[in-house]
C-alpha cells in the first residue's frame, strides 16, 4: 500500500519519538482520563474514580497521520499549524527514553502545547466544527486540561455523548504497553458492576502468567473484598477511596500491598508487589477434536506489536494441524492495531476470499483528503517488539468460510473491526457471548510534551461500506461469560456454546448462571481502541 499524495500534504510516514504518529496507528476508541486502569470513587466506579496522571513519550514503528510532515519539514522549521508548535514544550524533557531514543523536546511554553491540541484539532478531528469556541487557553493550568474541552458537546438521540472517546495517556506507559507487551501492575484483570458502585462487585477475569497475581494464587472468578485492610466492597469516604485507588492502580513498582479475596465462600490474603509484566496476546491456543472435524480455539487478548508473532506463529500451527474451523476469543480484546487485526482476519479467511477488498477504509473530515483503505494484508507489517515477524512476510491462512467468535462488551475496537472486516468479506461470522461495545472510530495518537493525546479523526467501515455499530455488535447467541471455569475449558459457558452452535446451529437454552448486575471490564480506555498503521514508503 501506498500513501496518496496530495497538494500540501507530504505522505511520509515518520517515527516519531515523541509521538504515536510514529506508529502509523490509528485508534477505534473509547473514552477516559490518562494513565493506569479506570478508578474506584465512592459513588460511580468508572468517571469519578481519580485517574492516574498522563506524562507519555513514544511509539516504535512508523505510523503517521494524514498529511504529517517529512523529518526534513521538521527540520527546516516552516511548517504552519499545528506543527509549528509541535515538541514546544513548558518543561522539555532531556535524556532518552526507555528505547534509547532522544527526547524531541524543546523550550518553549505552556501556550504553546495549547496551541498544538488547538491547532491539531480543529485540523483532523472528525467533528472539528462542532468544537466549542468559547474556551480561552488562559482559563487552563495544564495542557490536559484544555484537551478535554477540545470535542463535540453533541449528545446522541439516546442521549449518550457523541464523543465518548477523548483521553489522554502516558506515552512512555503507552509505548511499552503496544511495542514490548509490558504493563504496570499485578496481571490481573477485573470486572466491575457498572450501576451504583456500592456495594461493589469486582471478579477476577483474568490472571497473567508468571505475574505478581498468579504467583500469589489469585484465579479467574475469585472477589476483591479489602485492600490493605480497607472494606473495598463498602467504602466511601475520600481517603480511603484514595487510598484503595493507590494500590489498585500504582504508578511505580516495588511498594507492596495486601488484598483480600473471596473464593467459594472462603476468604484469603494475598501480598502483591506491582511489576512491568509481560502481557502475553495469545493466551491459549489449541485444536480441539470434535466430530466434525478439527477446531482450532484461540484466546486473543491484545492487537499490539507483540501478538504480531505471536498470530503468525499460532496460525502456522493450525494450518499444519488440519483445521478446518476456528473459535476466536476476543470476549476481553479491547482493540489494537488494525494492521494486526487485517492480518488476522486475512490468516482466517485466506487470498480467494479477501482478494480485491479493503478490510477497513477509515473516513475522515472534509479537511483530510481521501486515504488509503486497509486492504486485508497477506504479508507480516514486520512491527518492532522484542520478537519480530520479518516485514513481508507471508503470512499462512486456513481458507474458512465461517468463524466463530466469542464477545462481551469488553470486545471493542479493532475486535470489533474483525468481525465487520470479515462480514464485509461475505465470510459467515457467528458471535457468541454478549454486545460488543461499540467503537467504530479511530485516532492517530500524537505524543507531545510528555503526554500522548487521543482525538477521534474517523470512521471506519468495511468493504460494503458498513460501520454503523456505535451500540455495538449484536451477538448470534447470547451467553453469559462463564467465570466459574478457565477460559480455554471446553466446558466453559462461552466456549460450550458455540462448539454447540457450530453443530447444530441453535442457540444453546441453558447457560452459565447469568448475574444480578451488568457487568464491565476494568481498564484503561487506551486498551479499548483501533490503530492504522500507515503504510511503508
Amino acid at each position: 500500500m501506498t500513501s496518496p499524495s496530495a497538494p500540501g500534504r507530504a505522505t511520509t510516514a515518520l517515527r516519531l519519538t515523541a509521538s504515536l504518529f510514529a506508529t502509523g496507528v490509528v485508534l477505534l476508541g473509547c473514552g477516559g482520563g490518562g494513565g493506569g486502569s479506570s478508578p474506584v470513587s465512592g459513588t460511580r466506579p468508572d468517571q469519578s474514580m481519580q485517574q492516574p496522571p498522563a506524562n507519555p513519550t513514544v511509539p516504535t514503528d512508523p505510523i503517521a497521520a494524514p498529511g504529517a510532515p517529512t523529518a526534513a519539514d521538521l527540520d527546516a522549521g516552516t511548517l504552519g499549524e499545528p506543527f509549528q508548535y509541535w515538541n514546544l514544550c513548558a518543561a522539555p524533557r532531556t535524556g532518552r527514553d526507555f528505547q534509547g531514543q532522544a527526547f524531541p523536546d524543546k523550550q518553549g511554553t505552556l501556550l504553546d502545547e495549547m496551541k498544538f491540541l488547538r491547532a491539531w484539532s480543529h485540523r483532523y478531528y472528525l467533528w472539528y466544527d462542532e468544537i466549542p469556541n468559547t474556551y480561552k487557553m488562559a482559563d487552563f493550568a495544564t495542557a490536559v486540561d484544555y484537551f478535554k474541552v477540545l470535542k463535540t458537546p453533541a449528545l446522541t438521540a439516546s442521549g449518550r455523548a457523541k464523543d465518548r472517546y477523548h483521553f489522554t495517556y502516558s506515552t512512555e506507559e503507552w509505548e511499552k504497553m503496544t511495542t514490548a507487551g509490558l504493563d504496570l501492575g499485578y496481571g490481573v484483570t477485573f470486572k466491575r458492576n457498572t450501576g451504583a458502585n456500592i456495594p461493589r462487585t469486582w471478579l477476577v477475569t483474568l490472571v497473567e502468567p508468571g505475574s505478581p497475581a498468579a504467583n500469589a494464587g489469585v484465579q479467574r472468578g475469585d472477589m476483591l473484598l479489602r485492600i490493605d485492610g480497607i472494606d473495598f466492597v463498602s467504602t466511601a469516604d475520600a481517603d480511603s477511596v484514595k487510598r484503595i485507588n493507590a494500590a489498585l492502580f500504582p504508578e511505580a513498582v516495588g511498594t507492596p500491598h495486601q488484598f483480600s479475596f473471596q473464593r467459594a465462600g472462603a476468604v484469603f490474603d494475598v501480598t502483591m508487589t506491582a511489576l512491568e509484566v509481560s502481557v502475553q496476546p495469545v493466551k491459549h491456543a489449541k485444536v480441539l477434536e470434535t466430530p466434525t472435524g478439527k477446531v482450532g480455539y484461540l484466546s486473543f487478548e491484545t492487537f499490539n506489536a507483540v501478538s504480531e508473532r505471536q498470530l503468525v506463529d499460532t496460525f502456522t500451527t493450525f494450518s499444519q494441524a488440519g483445521v478446518n474451523d476456528l473459535v476466536l476469543d476476543l470476549r476481553y480484546n479491547g482493540g489494537g492495531l488494525l494492521y494486526v487485526a487485517s492480518e488476522l482476519s486475512y490468516m482466517i479467511a485466506g487470498p480467494d476470499a479477501t482478494r480485491g477488498k479493503v478490510f477497513e477504509r477509515p473516513q475522515y473530515n472534509d479537511k483530510t483528503a481521501p486515504q488509503p483503505a486497509i486492504d486485508f494484508l497477506s504479508t507480516a507489517y514486520g512491527f518492532k517488539s522484542p520478537n519480530p515477524v520479518r516485514a513481508g512476510t507471508p503470512l499462512p491462512s486456513l481458507n474458512l468460510k465461517r468463524v466463530t467468535v466469542l464477545t462481551t462488551s469488553g470486545s471493542c475496537s479493532a475486535s470489533e473491526a474483525v468481525i465487520n472486516g470479515l462480514r464485509g468479506a461475505d465470510i459467515e461470522v457467528n458471535v457468541i457471548g454478549g454486545q460488543t461495545c461499540g467503537k467504530p472510530y479511530g485516532f492517530t495518537p500524537v505524543p507531545n510534551c510528555g503526554t500522548t493525546y487521543f482525538s477521534i479523526e474517523f470512521k471506519g467501515v468495511n468493504n460494503k461500506g458498513f460501520g454503523d455499530f456505535p451500540d455495538g455488535l449484536a451477538p448470534t447467541c447470547q451467553v453469559e461469560d462463564d467465570l466459574s471455569r478457565p477460559i480455554g475449558d471446553p466446558a466453559e459457558g462461552l466456549l460450550a456454546a458455540a462448539l454447540a452452535y457450530r453443530q447444530s446451529g441453535t442457540c444453546p437454552t441453558s447457560s452459565a448462571r447469568a448475574r444480578n448486575v451488568p457487568m464491565e471490564i476494568v481498564r484503561p480506555a487506551v486498551q479499548e481502541i483501533s490503530i492504522y498503521s500507515r503504510p511503508r514508503q
